[in-house]
C-alpha cells in the first residue's frame, strides 16, 4: 500500500481552453513547482467550448507567458466534462459566462466548487480575466497580471486547504 498524501485539485475554466485557462494552468502549475507542492497539487485546465480539441494554446499567449517564464507548450485544449466536477476541489471560470455555463452543466452536489479566479485577486479589483483573444498584446498581459496576482491568492487558500483536506482511501 502506498503512503497515502493529500491531494487537492483545481481545474481553470475559459470559453475555448486556449488563451486564459492555460494560462492560469501554467502559471499556478509553475507556483505548485516553486512552492513544493507539485506532488500534492494537480492543476488542468478546460473550456465549456469545445473549438480547439487537442490544439495547443493560442500562439500570442504561449509567447507573452514565456517572456514571464511559464512554459505552456504541452498543453492542449479540451472541453470540460461531467467527470471534472466530482474529481476537482475547485472549478474555477475566468468570467461570469463561463460560470453560469458550468453551473448549468455541474450536478448539484458540486456546486460549491465552482468560483471565479479572481475571487483570489490580492492586488486588483476585476471581476473577470477578460479575453483577450480579439485584441492586441495588452490583452495577454493583462491576462497575466491577473492570473498571477490570483494564483498567489489561490497558492494561500490551497496551503489552508492542504492543512485540512483529507483525501478519499484509495484501495
Amino acid at each position: 500500500m502506498q503512503d497515502r498524501v493529500a491531494t487537492y485539485s483545481v481545474l481553470f475554466l475559459c470559453m475555448g481552453n486556449i488563451c486564459r485557462s492555460p494560462t492560469a494552468h501554467a502559471v499556478f502549475r509553475h507556483k505548485m513547482i516553486h512552492s513544493g507542492l507539485a506532488n500534492q497539487v494537480r492543476v488542468d485546465s478546460a473550456g465549456t467550448h469545445n473549438y480547439h480539441p487537442g490544439e495547443a494554446p493560442d500562439h500570442r499567449t504561449q509567447r507573452h507567458a514565456a517572456q514571464r517564464g511559464y512554459d505552456l507548450s504541452d498543453l492542449r485544449a479540451r472541453q470540460i466534462r461531467d467527470a471534472d466536477f466530482a474529481g476537482h476541489d475547485l472549478v474555477l471560470a475566468m468570467d461570469w459566462d463561463n460560470l453560469a455555463l458550468a453551473q448549468d452543466q455541474c450536478p448539484p452536489e458540486h456546486t460549491h466548487k465552482l468560483r471565479r479566479l479572481t475571487e483570489f485577486c490580492l492586488r486588483f479589483d476585476s471581476p473577470v480575466v477578460p479575453d483577450p483573444y480579439y485584441g492586441g498584446s495588452q490583452g495577454f498581459e493583462e491576462v497575466l497580471d491577473l492570473v498571477e496576482d490570483a494564483c498567489e491568492g489561490l497558492l494561500r487558500h490551497v496551503q489552508r486547504q492542504l492543512q485540512t483536506h483529507v483525501p478519499p482511501m484509495q484501495h
